[in-house]
């Protein structure tokens, strides 16, 4: 929408209101991880799914209706807050409903799904943001409310996902995990071999909530050195994919003169690689593991993504070989976001998991994703390559930092069960 935005006779953006705009976005995103975050892990994952897809929606279409750049940036934050309680009770109910075997796969593709959605979006604006079909003004509207709408067929979906039987178990409600479990069991033809095998045993002790006291005391006393991977893992990539991803448009169009309309010809290919890195190298954090995986793409992202820069800088690229450096980085970036996730979500308890990737997440955006958009949308101001430059080779430097970190400290938690990795708080006696 960036340019778009920037046309518009009503807003008639600066790219610092856009970075600015965008960053608005994250900041929401990282008080709604907290607020819903917290809510999750009191009252359920299934309640939290409707409740923040509610906020998505209307907020998502009260941006259509946007009339000056403060009315703009309210929406978007209050966008960004529903976006943010939604990555919580997701990676949450990935982890407590998928088998240890492709837990990793699974989650990474999920969270990876999420270009399927840009890849719709970019084609919905070809046509919405070309002047030809529509006014500039109107097209951006109808493609927020595009957004909306496709909310509303999500909205539906949820209503398939039962509640996580994990939660309810240790909110004193086993009639029901039980009964969902068997749902489950049934559908697959697994209840009998299920009835048969001799699993481990935790002996549990069932309460309505978790003090915030104790909370703390797991993720900064307990737990405190995954506590700093899973930071450091989540602000390395908020800024590297918030840096980039908020300013892909303002790249083509102030370096390369490329048209807004013609924006989403070029989201296409960079939302393929996007998808198709977790696709293709998912199955490999169930195989070769999460040290291994995450060390590698955090890594490898980080030396493209300077290499790439750096021939940005001297004006080698063209708009589509600069696409292609960004499809090509991205595959491997794509599933290293997606682990930080993975890494909060499985590494902590049940009763703190929501409210752990909340945490980390709003953290995480907070230094390193709501400065990105805000620094290289000033960055592209000054019309400067080499200033450019030197914002991605800051992101460059925070994804190696953070593969050093996963190489030494990360937690080997491919097909181990949840509880094998941190026992559940409740957790009284194991026989």
């Amino acid at each position: 929408m960036s340019g778009a935005l920037k046309e518009s006779p009503t807003l008639h953006f600066s790219n610092f209101e856009v970075g600015f705009a965008n960053s608005g976005y994250l900041a929401g995103a990282v008080l709604g991880a907290l607020g819903f975050g917290w809510l999750t892990d009191r009252i359920g994952r299934k309640k939290l799914f409707f409740i923040t897809l509610g906020v998505y929606l209307a907020a998502t279409a009260a941006t259509a209706l946007s009339w000056s750049v403060a009315s703009y940036v309210l929406f978007r934050f209050l966008t960004g807050a529903g976006i943010g309680g939604e990555y919580t009770a997701i990676n949450s109910t990935i982890q407590e409903l998928v088998p240890a075997r492709y837990r990793g796969w699974t989650d990474l593709l999920i969270n990876g799904s999420f270009w399927i959605g840009a890849a719709l979006g970019s084609v919905s604006a070809i046509v919405l943001l070309d002047p030809k079909w529509f006014d500039i003004d109107l097209g951006w509207r109808l493609a927020y409310l595009t957004g909306a709408g496709l909310g509303l067929v999500v909205f539906v979906m949820r209503m398939w996902i039962p509640e996580s039987p994990r939660w309810l178990i240790i909110h004193g409600r086993p009639e029901q995990a039980n009964a969902i479990m068997h749902e489950i069991e049934g559908s697959v033809g697994a209840g009998q071999d299920a009835a048969h095998r001799a699993w481990p045993k935790l002996k549990l002790q069932m309460r309505d909530h978790t003090p915030l006291r104790e909370v703390a005391r797991t993720l900064f006393n307990v737990y405190r050195q995954r506590s700093l991977v899973g930071l450091t893992l989540m602000v390395a990539q908020a800024f590297f994919y918030n840096a980039i991803f908020f300013t892909f448009a303002l790249v083509l169009t102030d370096f390369y003169g490329i048209a807004a309309s013609q924006i989403g010809w070029y989201i296409l290919p960079f939302a393929a690689g996007n998808f198709l890195g977790p696709l293709v190298l998912g199955r490999l954090f169930d195989t070769l593991g999460r040290r291994t995986m995450i060390t590698l793409t955090y890594g490898v992202s980080g030396v493209l993504l300077a290499l790439s820069g750096y021939l940005f800088a001297i004006g080698v690229l063209s708009a589509q070989t600069q696409t292609i450096a960004w499809m090509v980085i991205f595959f491997f970036a794509s599933p290293a976001a997606s682990a930080a996730y993975l890494t909060v979500s499985e590494t902590f308890p049940l009763e703190v998991r929501a409210l752990a990737i909340a945490l980390f997440y709003a953290v995480g955006t907070a230094i390193g994703g709501v400065a990105g958009p805000v620094l290289f949308g000033a960055l592209i101001d000054t019309g400067s390559r080499a200033s450019v430059f030197a914002g991605y080779l800051l992101g460059a430097m925070l994804m190696l930092a953070a593969s050093a970190v996963a190489w030494r400290y990360c937690i080997a938690a491919e097909r181990r069960s949840l509880e094998s990795i941190a026992r559940p708080l409740a957790s009284v006696e194991q026989t």
